[in-house]
C-alpha cells in the first residue's frame, strides 16, 4: 500500500488524503452516532420496560398473594397493545410460572431461576421482583423485541449518513480547485526539475505562482539552478580546458593496468605514436618499446608496483608506427581510481631533441669543432685511463705529441681560413695513418696528439716516421699558392713507472720541443737524462711557480737607475725590474723564469702584477713619486698582443692616480716588429694619454732602422751587446754611434745599456748618448732602497 501511495502524484496524494480523511471522519462520526443511538434506544427501552414491569408487579401482588391467576392475567392483558412486547410472565413465590400473556412470539420460562434483566441480541429481558415488606413474593418477567426501534434508528442514521455524503461531495467539489492550485505548482516544479535532470539544461526556470511557502521553494529552486548553471558552466569550462590540456599536452599520458595494458591515452600521445586513441586502448605499452629497452621497461614497471608511494623516472626509446624512434623521459607512479583499483599513470616527455643536443654537446665537449678529432680535455682523460691501465696490468703504451712546422707561414700568408682548411686536411691524413684503436686528438693551434695503446717505443717511432712522411707529402694549395708542411714529433712512453696524465703530456711536449730545437721535421723520443728535455722540463716547472708567485706575492720589484750623460740633475729615472723570492727567501733573477713565462703564456699575468704593484707603491710613497722624473716598465711581446692589457693599464692609472707622463713602457724590438700594426696601435693609445715608450735591445734585429720610423717611441735602448765592447771593437762603436745619430735625427732619445765602467760612460758622453744604465752606474736594488 505504501509503495502504491509513493507512486502517486502530489495531486493524487492530496485528493487521496482529502477523500480518505473525509471518509474516515464520516465513518467515525457514523460509528459514534450509531453507538450513541443504540445505547440510547437500549437505555430508553430498558427504562420503559422496567417501568411497565414495576407497574404490573405492583398490580399483581394481591393476585399472587391470593392466588388469583385470572386477576394477574387481566393485569397482563393491559400490555397486549404494546407492539414490541414478545412475552409477559408472572411467577409466584415458589418461582413457578403463575400466569402469562398469550403471545405467539415467545414462551415464558417455566422457572424463575436464573432470570435477570439483560439484552440478548435484539431482545430485552426485564426481571422485576414483587416485594412486600422487603420480601419477594413473586416476580414479573417481560421480553421486548428491539429490532423495530433499532431499524428506526438505523433509518435515521442512514438519513444522517446521506446528508454527510452530500455535504462531503459538495465539500470535495469546492475544495478540488483549491487542491489543484496547490498541486499544480508542485507538479510544474517537479516537471521542470525532471526536464533539468534529463536534459541537463540548467537554463530552465520554474514558474512562480504565489508568494507562500511554494513561492519560496520555487525561488530557492531557481536560485539553486542559477548556482548550478554557473558552477556547471565553470565545470564545463574547466572540463573542456582540462580535456584540451590533457589531449594537447605536449607529453604522452598513458593510463595503464598493472600488466602494462593501455586503458587510456591522450590525443597527443596517440598522434606521437601514429595511431588513434581507440586503437591504442587495450594494447600493451611494450608493443612500442625499443627491443633493447624492453627489459628495462619491465623492470621499471616492477619497481613502480613494488614502491607505489614513490615517483619513478626512466629514459627509454619508443618505436612509433612509422618506424621512427624517439627518446622519452618516463615518469610513472601507482595511483588508484574511484573504485580503489590500482593502475599506473605514465607520462612520457619527448626528449629526442634534448638527447640529440646532449649527445652533440657531449661530442663537442670531447671533440675539436674544426677537425672532428678528440679535443685536449678528452685526450687528457684517455691519457689518465692508459696510465691507470699500465699500472694495473704492467702494459706499455705511447703518447706522441705533434707540432706542425711552417704552419704560421700559411696562416700569415693566406689567412686563418687557409690555416683551418690545412688543419682539417692534416687531421684526415693523420686519421688514415693510425690504427683504429689509437686515439687521435687536436690539442690546440697546430698541435696534435696520438695515444697508441699496447704499443712499444720502437713501433711508435716507426709510426711517427710514417706520419712525418705522410705530412711532408701533403702539398697544400690555396688560391695560386702551394705549401709544404713539416712536423716535429715528440714520443713519450706510458708504463708502470709513468706519472699522471700531466707528467706524461709534459714529457711528450718536451720531446717535441727537443725535436724542434734539433732542426724540426723529426721524431724525438723522451729520455729522462736528455739535457735539452731537462731544460724544457725546468721551464715547465716554473709555470706553476709563476702562478703561485702571482697569487702569493712571491715576486719583488727592483729598480735600476738610469742617469743622464749630457747634464746632471736630481730627478729620479729608473727601470723597474722583477725578481722571485723562493721558500727560503732567496732572490732568483728573471733569467730563470722569464723564458718559461714567455713560452707558456704567463708573461701577460706577470706584467699585470708588475704594473699593479708598481702603481700601488708609487701612489703610497708620495716622496718617491714627487722626485720621480721617469719610471720604465717592461712589457712582453705577449702583452702587446693581449687586447685586454690597454683597458687594464687605464684602470690602474685611474685607480692609483699616477701621472701618466712619469711612466715609460719598454718593449723589445723583436716583440714590436713581430706584430707591428697592433704594437703601433697599442703605443699610440698610451702615448695619447701622456705615457712614453722605449724600444729595448735596439739593433739586435736585422731591419731595425726600417721599422723604427713606423714605431711611435720616445727612447731607444741601444743593445748592451754593442755597448759593452765599444772600447775595443770599432764595429760596435760605429753601431752605437750610428744608432745614436739616427735616433737624434728622428727626435728620439737614446739610452745605453751595460755601462760597466767610467771609460764606457765617458765615451758615450762624447758620442752624445742621452742616458746610461748599467752595473758601472748602479746595480738593481729593491724599490724602497732607491
Amino acid at each position: 500500500m505504501s509503495k502504491f501511495f509513493a507512486r502517486l502524484s502530489i495531486k493524487s496524494k492530496l485528493f487521496a488524503i482529502a477523500i480518505t480523511s473525509s471518509l474516515f471522519s464520516m465513518l467515525l462520526a457514523l460509528l459514534i452516532l450509531v453507538t450513541i443511538n443504540i445505547s440510547d434506544v437500549k437505555r430508553k427501552a430498558q427504562d420503559d420496560l422496567l417501568a411497565v414491569a414495576g407497574l404490573i408487579a405492583n398490580r399483581s401482588i394481591a393476585a399472587v398473594m391470593f392466588d388469583d391467576a385470572n386477576l394477574a392475567k387481566e393485569n397482563l392483558a393491559s400490555l397486549a397493545n404494546l407492539p414490541d412486547l414478545r412475552s409477559a410472565c408472572v411467577y409466584d413465590k415458589q418461582g413457578g410460572l403463575f400466569t402469562a400473556l398469550d403471545k405467539p412470539t415467545a414462551a415464558c420460562p417455566d422457572s424463575l431461576q436464573g432470570l435477570r434483566t439483560h439484552f440478548d441480541q435484539l431482545s430485552l429481558y426485564v426481571y422485576q421482583p414483587m416485594l412486600v415488606d422487603d420480601e419477594i413474593i413473586g416476580a414479573v418477567y417481560l421480553c421486548s423485541d428491539l429490532s423495530t426501534a433499532f431499524w428506526r434508528e438505523l433509518k435515521f442514521v442512514g438519513v444522517v449518513l446521506l446528508v454527510l455524503f452530500v455535504a462531503l461531495f459538495i465539500t470535495f467539489l469546492l475544495t478540488a480547485p483549491l487542491l489543484n492550485r496547490v498541486a499544480k505548482p508542485i507538479a510544474q516544479l517537479a516537471h521542470t526539475a525532471q526536464k533539468v535532470s534529463r536534459g541537463h539544461d540548467y537554463s530552465l526556470r520554474a514558474e512562480k505562482h504565489s508568494s507562500d511557502e511554494m513561492g519560496i521553494l520555487v525561488d530557492a529552486f531557481n536560485d539553486m539552478l542559477d548556482t548550478v548553471e554557473t558552477q556547471n558552466k565553470a565545470l564545463v569550462s574547466v572540463k573542456n580546458n582540462y580535456q584540451a590540456l590533457y589531449d594537447n599536452n605536449p607529453t604522452m599520458v598513458f593510463n595503464l593496468d598493472m600488466d602494462g595494458q593501455i586503458i587510456s591515452v591522450n590525443r597527443f600521445g596517440a598522434r606521437q605514436l601514429g595511431l588513434g586513441v581507440e586503437e591504442l586502448q587495450g594494447c600493451s605499452i611494450f608493443n612500442f618499446a625499443h627491443p633493447e629497452d624492453i627489459g628495462n621497461c619491465n623492470q621499471f614497471l616492477q619497481i613502480c608496483r613494488n614502491h607505489p608511494e614513490q615517483v619513478h623516472k626512466l629514459e627509454s626509446r619508443i618505436v612509433c608506427r612509422n618506424g621512427n624512434t624517439i627518446w622519452v623521459r618516463e615518469t610513472a607512479r601507482l595511483v588508484k581510481d574511484e573504485n580503489n583499483l590500482p593502475h599506473l599513470l605514465l607520462v612520457c616527455e619527448d626528449i629526442t631533441e634534448t638527447r640529440r643536443l646532449s649527445e652533440k654537446i657531449a661530442y663537442q665537449a670531447s671533440h675539436d669543432e674544426l677537425t672532428g678529432l678528440v679535443n685536449r680535455r678528452q685526450f687528457d682523460i684517455h691519457i689518465q685511463n692508459l696510465v691507470l691501465q699500465a699500472q694495473t696490468d704492467d702494459s706499455s703504451h705511447v703518447l706522441c705529441y705533434l707540432d706542425l712546422d711552417q704552419f704560421k707561414i700559411v696562416n700569415d700568408t693566406c689567412g686563418h681560413l687557409a690555416g683551418d682548411e690545412l688543419l682539417r686536411q692534416l687531421g684526415e691524413v693523420l686519421r688514415q695513418q693510425v690504427r683504429k684503436m689509437d686515439i687521435l686528438a687536436r690539442l690546440g693551434g697546430d698541435e696534435f696528439g696520438i695515444l697508441m695503446s699496447y704499443c712499444s717505443l720502437e713501433q711508435a717511432v716507426v709510426t711517427g716516421e710514417k706520419l712525418r712522411n705522410a705530412i711532408c707529402d701533403v702539398q697544400f694549395a690555396w688560391e695560386s699558392r702551394s705549401f709544404s708542411i713539416g712536423v716535429s714529433i715528440g714520443v713519450a712512453p706510458i708504463n708502470r713507472s709513468s706519472g699522471n696524465a700531466v707528467d706524461v703530456l709534459k714529457e711528450a711536449d718536451a720531446a717535441c720541443y727537443a725535436a724542434k730545437e734539433k732542426g724540426r721535421n723529426r721524431v724525438h723520443v723522451f729520455s729522462p737524462d736528455d739535457e735539452e728535455l731537462t731544460l724544457r722540463q725546468g721551464e715547465m716547472q716554473w709555470v706553476e711557480k709563476i702562478r703561485l708567485g702571482i697569487e702569493q706575492n712571491r715576486f719583488q720589484l727592483f729598480g735600476q737607475l738610469i742617469v743622464p750623460l749630457t747634464h746632471n740633475h736630481e730627478a729620479l729615472h729608473f727601470e723597474t725590474l722583477i725578481r722571485y723570492r723562493d721558500d727560503q727567501g732567496k732572490i732568483i733573477p728573471p733569467g730563470a723564469f722569464l723564458p718559461a713565462a714567455e713560452r707558456y703564456n704567463m708573461a701577460p699575468p706577470l706584467d699585470r702584477w708588475v704594473i699593479a704593484t708598481l702603481f700601488e707603491y708609487l701612489a703610497t710613497t708620495p716622496d718617491l713619486l714627487r722626485r720621480l722624473e721617469m719610471c720604465s716598465v717592461n712589457l712582453s711581446g705577449l702583452s702587446l698582443s693581449d687586447q685586454s692589457m690597454l683597458s687594464f693599464i687605464g684602470e690602474q692609472f685611474q685607480k692609483w692616480r699616477i701621472p701618466t707622463e712619469k711612466i715609460c713602457f719598454e718593449v723589445t724590438e723583436t716583440a714590436a716588429i713581430s706584430n707591428l700594426s697592433y704594437a703601433r696601435q697599442f703605443m699610440e693609445s698610451l702615448r695619447g694619454k701622456g705615457c712614453s715608450f722605449s724600444l729595448d735591445d735596439f739593433g739586435s734585429g736585422l731591419s731595425s732602422f726600417a721599422y723604427l720610423k713606423n714605431l711611435p717611441v720616445d727612447y731607444l735602448k741601444i743593445d748592451g751587446l754593442f755597448v759593452k765592447d765599444i772600447l775595443e771593437d770599432r764595429v760596435d762603436l760605429t753601431m752605437v754611434k750610428s744608432i745614436n745619430e739616427v735616433a737624434h735625427v728622428m727626435g728620439k732619445k737614446t739610452i745605453a745599456e751595460f755601462v760597466e765602467n767610467k771609460s764606457i760612460f765617458d765615451l758615450l758622453q762624447t758620442l752624445g748618448v742621452n742616458y746610461a744604465q748599467g752595473y758601472g752606474i748602479a746595480k738593481p736594488v729593491p724599490l724602497r732602497e732607491l
